[in-house]
């Protein structure tokens, strides 16, 4: 019954994010804890996630802008190898604070933007994302942020995204397996889940041609908006 629970709730943030390229791994990771133990959270989280996007990549890769990949892919290898080995010396606590702030300001102040411009870069971004997404629930936005600056199509920004995300959640589960987590002790659950996640995938991909361009972007903007509050909030509960 648990799968079958997942499955269905896995499919309904999968849609979500396929239609708007964010947002569905948050709803999913709020939901997890009432099925699993807190130990599994994370890895399972994380090989569901790199379904979803992966899948949501490939329905969509005639809109994937490849020349974005290499810089990003080389910043998140550097950045999960990094973190991978202080994690256990540093304490993190603040982290979502500063990733909430980043979003907010990158989104709504021109000024920030253009100071920011110089540094801003998918090097920079894949290090964060990826080294940060082993300990903080909320990096994907990082990624979303700097590619609705960059790309006007939103097929582009959600295939793109998705692509990137991948990467991120892909080196991470090889980090947990490289600390020992047994995925298929939860076989029957992450199956499920993962079925889930495509199938969610193709659906989001088909509503969002429902979509134009410019409400896409004010939804995203919205959706990010509320995101980055949330991380910050937390932070302080």
């Amino acid at each position: 019954m648990t799968e079958l629970i997942l499955g269905v709730l896995t499919f309904l943030t999968s849609t979500v994010a396929g239609v708007v390229g964010i947002g569905g791994g948050m709803m999913l990771i709020a939901i997890l804890p009432s099925f699993l133990p807190l130990n599994a959270l994370i890895p399972v989280h994380g090989l569901t996630q790199m379904s979803s996007n992966f899948s949501r990549a490939v329905f969509g890769y005639k809109d994937v802008q490849y020349e974005v990949i290499p810089k990003f892919l080389l910043g998140s290898i550097v950045g999960i190898g990094i973190f991978a080995a202080i994690i256990n010396f540093i304490s993190l606590e603040y982290v979502p604070l500063f990733i909430g702030a980043y979003i907010l300001l990158s989104l709504w102040s021109q000024k920030f933007n253009d100071k920011i411009k110089k540094f801003e870069n998918y090097y920079i971004i894949g290090f964060f994302q990826t080294g940060l997404s082993i300990v903080v629930g909320a990096t994907g936005p990082l990624t979303m942020t700097i590619l609705l600056k960059d790309y006007k199509d939103k097929d582009k920004v959600v295939a793109t995204g998705a692509a990137l995300m991948s990467i991120t959640h892909i080196l991470k589960v090889f980090v947990f397996m490289y600390f020992g987590f047994v995925f298929f002790d939860y076989i029957g659950i992450i199956v499920a889940m993962i079925i889930g996640a495509v199938a969610g995938s193709w659906a989001g991909t088909q509503l969002r041609d429902k979509i134009d361009g410019k409400k896409f972007t004010i939804i995203l903007k919205v959706l990010l908006t509320a995101l980055a509050i949330k991380v910050i909030v937390d932070v302080f509960i």
